[in-house]
């Protein structure tokens, strides 16, 4: 048992050493999984418009709110990965990326 408990506690520090970036690799993966149903929901809202402003809204809900949303939700990720210890990090961390691997085998 102490033998898991230490490899749990050494996963989970290595892990807050690059919560930033297990952060980012979550935001992305997540916005590949559920982009193009945001995509379609984008497509269907605008779809009475005119060409020009339908893909003038389009790039700006593709390249501000895509983006926007990597760069402001991965460092509030990683600061709410943060608060979890080194007991709990590295069980939710292999969760979240199981859930994930779920999604995406559905999908």
């Amino acid at each position: 048992m102490d033998l898991l408990l230490d490899l749990l506690t050494d996963l989970s520090r290595w892990s807050r050493g690059h919560l930033s970036e297990i952060a980012l690799a979550i935001m992305a993966t997540l916005l590949v999984l559920f982009g193009p149903g945001i995509n379609n929901a984008i497509r269907r809202s605008i779809g009475g418009l005119n060409f020009f402003l339908r893909t003038l809204l389009f790039v700006l809900v593709c390249v501000a709110g895509y983006g926007l949303a990597i760069i402001f939700l991965s460092p509030w990720l990683a600061n709410a990965l943060g608060y979890f210890n080194n007991y709990t990090l590295a069980p939710v961390l292999l969760l979240v990326f199981f859930l994930i691997g779920v999604l995406a085998d559905r999908g």
